[in-house]
């Protein structure tokens, strides 16, 4: 630290014969554990002055439901707060949500698959020309009509192969999500049908017929009245 004369004094550190007595706490440590105590003093002051004006005859119904342990408030667990049908309830309504996305995705896969097939079937004796903006495009068909010099047939150009590669990897990503659509909407049909009532067990490798990853649960046979 820099004095008045411009020298840095450094502060001394501990002699040999005192270090048995633990860490010497310089001026910068007791700083930072002053500011803490004060810090802590300062909240205590203000809960206490919160507490001394609250209404002693205020209720709130979420009293009903929490409990003190040791002073601190603790809310009974939720786990049990839809009933069965409820839980049902909301289980159908997320299938038929996916259910929805699944045939949206389908479509659009259809739709994108229609187009890049049009495009890579184009017959042999028909040539296709590529233009810049509507103004070329009447330019080209007008010089078509008439039979004259039309555009060279190079090459299809960058700006449309680039387009045509997005549209592939478009696709390939939309087909990925309609598989990952499909077995999410399977494992939750399954797991309504679990929560179904009735008796019902998890068959073994050897019990299935034709083997598959997923679980397979036969139901027992129940008469209807």
């Amino acid at each position: 630290m820099p004095s008045v004369d411009g020298l840095t004094r450094k502060e001394l550190s501990r002699e040999d014969s005192r270090k048995k007595f633990g860490l010497l706490e310089k001026h910068k440590d007791y700083v930072v554990r002053a500011q803490a105590y004060h810090k802590k003093e300062e909240a205590l002051r203000k809960l206490k002055e919160k507490a001394s004006f609250r209404n002693p005859d205020e209720f709130y119904f979420k009293m009903n439901k929490t409990r003190t342990v040791n002073g601190v408030h603790r809310p009974e667990s939720e786990a049990n707060k839809y009933s069965p049908e409820e839980l049902m309830l909301m289980k159908t309504q997320d299938l038929g949500y996916v259910l929805q996305k699944v045939q949206s995705e389908k479509k659009k896969v259809e739709k994108l698959t229609a187009m890049l097939h049009s495009l890579d079937n184009q017959p042999k004796n028909r040539h296709v020309y590529y233009a810049e903006d509507r103004e070329e495009a009447r330019e080209i068909r007008a010089e078509s009509l008439r039979g004259g010099n039309l555009p060279s047939l190079d090459g299809v150009p960058n700006h449309i192969k680039r387009k045509t590669s997005a549209s592939y990897r478009e696709l390939e990503a939309r087909k990925k999500r309609v598989n990952d659509l499909e077995k999410l909407y399977m494992d939750m049909a399954l797991q309504k049908e679990l929560q179904k009532k009735g008796r019902k067990r998890k068959l073994r490798e050897d019990e299935i017929v034709s083997p598959t990853s997923k679980p397979v649960y036969k139901w027992r046979a129940e008469r209807k009245r």
